[in-house]
């Protein structure tokens, strides 16, 4: 199983709600789970130090002639069952992306990407995104990052809804204008981000993430 979380505007907390997720679905199963890193934050969102090249940017750059089952060789664990497939340096050659999606969604263990902001000319973000099995839009109640997803090369199978008080929009506006059902609501809580900023998420997911487990 591949679940592909994304969004189409920067700070909407795309990278916490994979990271997450992802230690939903270690704890939830007995074979783990992957997280893989194509936006570049997760390693901070779980407290990690930034993992040494290659990552996938060099997997994805390297060509038909590396195998698929080298993603396993650039694994780091992340936490108990959870391993970290990092972004590495340099840019995310698209052609090989429709092979990393279909590699992680074939694998024992299901994988969350984290394919941070979508932008509208695709890319590799939006290939694996395409070919999820499950793919998420992680937005705020904002005109103009639904707008947006309106406009992406990617339509989603489920939104994340990341609700903060004052908004005009409500979640039934969301998932008439984006096309799709809100899967999970969670609340903007300044816990989250203590946690995240403490390097703590891997120890204990904040209440306010809760809500993923039924996407897990």
């Amino acid at each position: 199983m591949l679940i592909a979380c994304w969004s189409t505007k920067g700070g909407v907390g795309t990278t916490v709600v994979a990271a997450a997720l992802a230690l939903h679905l270690a704890r939830a199963t007995g074979v783990g789970a992957v997280v893989a890193d194509l936006a570049g934050d997760v390693p901070a969102a779980l407290g990690l130090p930034e993992p040494s090249p290659p990552g996938l940017a060099g997997w994805l750059g390297a060509g038909s002639d590396v195998p698929a089952d080298a993603l396993t060789r650039i694994e780091v664990d992340a936490a108990p069952g959870l391993a970290l497939l990092p972004r590495g340096a340099g840019e995310l050659a698209s052609g090989r992306a429709a092979v990393l999606a279909a590699v992680l969604d074939a694998a024992p263990r299901p994988a969350v990407v984290d394919c941070g902001r979508v932008d509208l000319d695709g890319g590799a973000a939006a290939t694996v995104a395409r070919r999820a099995t499950r793919s998420l839009l992680v937005t705020r109640a904002c005109f103009m990052a639904v707008r947006r997803a309106g406009r992406a090369p990617v339509r989603p199978t489920g939104v994340v809804l990341v609700s903060e008080p004052g908004r005009s929009l409500t979640r039934d506006d969301v998932a008439a204008a984006v096309g799709a059902p809100i899967v999970a609501e969670v609340p903007v809580d300044p816990q989250v981000a203590r946690h995240v900023d403490a390097g703590l998420l891997v120890g204990r997911v904040p209440r306010a993430l809760h809500s993923l487990r039924a996407v897990a």
